[in-house]
């Protein structure tokens, strides 16, 4: 009885703890979503338009433990667009002196 006890009130402790870290973080928590999309669209267009490496290259060098659910690279723009959580964001390059920049809006992904 008393095992069971202890084991629920130590239980119920560490969920009120994560509980309370999860409040404590929740900003950063949100923006994660966005992060991966963004990185991906700004290191596959920073591998391929600023070095000009090969597509298959930056494909492996921007994987990720966590998946795209989209991605389209427009070589004609020198635009790159990753869907990653939920969140579109899009890299175009600016030119030599600048390099790629992530867009203020993302472009929408095409039909597959």
């Amino acid at each position: 009885m008393i095992r069971r006890r202890s084991f629920r009130q130590v239980l119920l402790l560490i969920v009120l703890l994560l509980g309370a870290l999860v409040w404590q973080n929740r900003s950063h928590l949100q923006a994660f979503p966005g992060i991966v999309g963004a990185y991906s669209a700004k290191e596959y267009c920073s591998c391929r338009y600023v070095v000009n490496n090969p597509a298959a290259y930056c494909l492996a060098y921007v994987a990720q433990y966590v998946p795209l659910s989209g991605f389209f690279d427009d070589p004609a723009n020198k635009r790159v667009t990753a869907r990653g959580l939920g969140s579109t964001q899009s890299a175009q390059w600016q030119g030599a002196r600048q390099g790629c920049q992530l867009l203020a809006e993302a472009v929408p992904l095409p039909d597959a």
